[in-house]
């Protein structure tokens, strides 16, 4: 099993009526550009990743919810940290 990855917590934003993950490259957001190609974007400092409907609704997170990412095994994955997901 890969030991090696990069795992980072934050919340989920509403950027233009979606959800986005926005993290600093500085904190770590540049670990995450290789496996995000195709779902995430460079904005300045940030490594932009844009949550789709259906993932938003698998994950059951809005706007606010807290959300881990990491690039294990070389794939951008997040997880909800919220204990009491939306409804």
């Amino acid at each position: 099993m890969d030991e090696d990855f990069t795992s980072l917590q934050g919340p989920v934003e509403k950027v233009d009526g979606r959800l986005v993950l926005r993290i600093p490259l500085a904190a770590g957001g540049d670990e995450f550009i290789e496996c995000s190609r195709g779902i995430a974007h460079v904005e300045g400092e940030y490594l932009c990743i844009v949550i789709p409907d259906w993932l938003a609704a698998e994950l059951r997170v809005d706007e606010g919810s807290p959300v881990s990412v990491d690039n294990r095994d070389g794939k951008c994955n997040i997880h909800s940290l919220n204990p009491y997901p939306i409804q």
